[in-house]
């Protein structure tokens, strides 16, 4: 009688952790999916970015093609270390460090390059005649540096950290690629929410302040078909990017409260927190831009006459 018991209570135990393979597989599947297709239409927004004549000369274009490829980027690195993580795959420590650097820079450049788009929108609307005085390209391409200074800032703060507390042989080893193999001091983890907490403190307090200014430069036009009115949905639809992008920050909170399922915690994270913001970001602004649509729709239906 015991044996039968111990037997059904193995049994249970492998279902249960075929259940949680088949979920994890599943998740990892529709990750996929949607990178290939997001990076099919990213491949033809920055094709639009770069080769077009009107989005390589007007500042919001620019500034939404580096989003673009920021986001690409990000979105490389980190489902290579995913995958690396997923499958156990090790490789030489200063590899796997150089992918986390550049994964995690691109992570907070985002937020940074929609805090420049509702300034540039801001200035649009309340200052239109000193606008292409103000939004010069050079002007916007030292902002766009100032963003990469940023956003590696801490990343330079967590290497300086490392080298001092490591010893030297600890980059010739062969390490998985996961961001918990390079934290070796508290200080590291207080860098990194330090650095988050300000991101979105200072990009938040932007958004919202050019959109108040927009809105009541809207209310003294008093037409809902003004280009204020359509600037202030624009920083509105950058708030809900802001917000997207943040959702990648809230991944420790959520492995702290659903502990239990730890099995599932890293794909859920990285499908829900990681991926799915930034697949929606491009589409939220591109599909509403008049450009990129009509190149969208051209692609797409190329595409969809191609097939037998």
């Amino acid at each position: 009688m015991t044996n039968i018991s111990d037997l059904q209570r193995n049994t249970t135990q492998v279902v249960g952790l075929s259940n949680f393979e088949i979920v994890r597989l599943i998740l990892l599947s529709i990750t996929l999916t949607n990178f290939v297709i997001f990076s099919y239409f990213m491949a033809i927004m920055l094709s639009v970015g770069f080769t077009n004549a009107i989005a390589r000369q007007e500042v919001r274009y620019i500034l939404f093609t580096h989003m673009l490829f920021n986001d690409s980027v990000y979105l490389f690195f980190s489902m290579f270390l995913f995958l690396t993580s997923y499958f156990s795959t090790k490789y030489p420590a200063p590899f796997c460090y150089i992918f986390i650097i550049v994964s995690s820079t691109s992570l907070k450049i985002t937020p940074y390059n929609l805090a420049i788009m509702s300034l540039e929108r801001y200035i649009a609307i309340c200052f239109p005649l000193r606008h292409s005085e103000i939004c010069t390209l050079q002007r916007m391409g030292i902002a766009i540096a100032i963003t990469w200074a940023i956003g590696i800032l801490p990343n330079v703060a967590d290497v300086f950290v490392l080298t001092l507390t490591v010893e030297k042989t600890f980059f010739a080893r062969i390490v998985i690629c996961s961001r918990s193999s390079f934290i070796v001091a508290s200080v590291q983890d207080t860098i990194r929410l330090v650095s988050h907490a300000s991101t979105f403190s200072l990009v938040g307090l932007i958004i919202i302040l050019t959109y108040i200014k927009i809105m009541l430069v809207a209310f003294k036009v008093d037409s809902r078909k003004s280009s204020a009115s359509k600037a202030g949905r624009t920083v509105m639809l950058h708030a809900i990017q802001l917000l997207l992008c943040m959702m990648a920050y809230s991944y420790s909170i959520v492995e702290t409260i659903f502990k239990d399922y730890i099995n599932l915690l890293p794909i859920i994270n990285f499908c829900f927190f990681m991926c799915l913001p930034r697949f929606l970001s491009p589409f939220i602004y591109g599909i509403r831009d008049e450009l990129f649509r009509k190149q969208i729709k051209k692609f797409t239906v190329c595409y969809l006459k191609k097939k037998p």
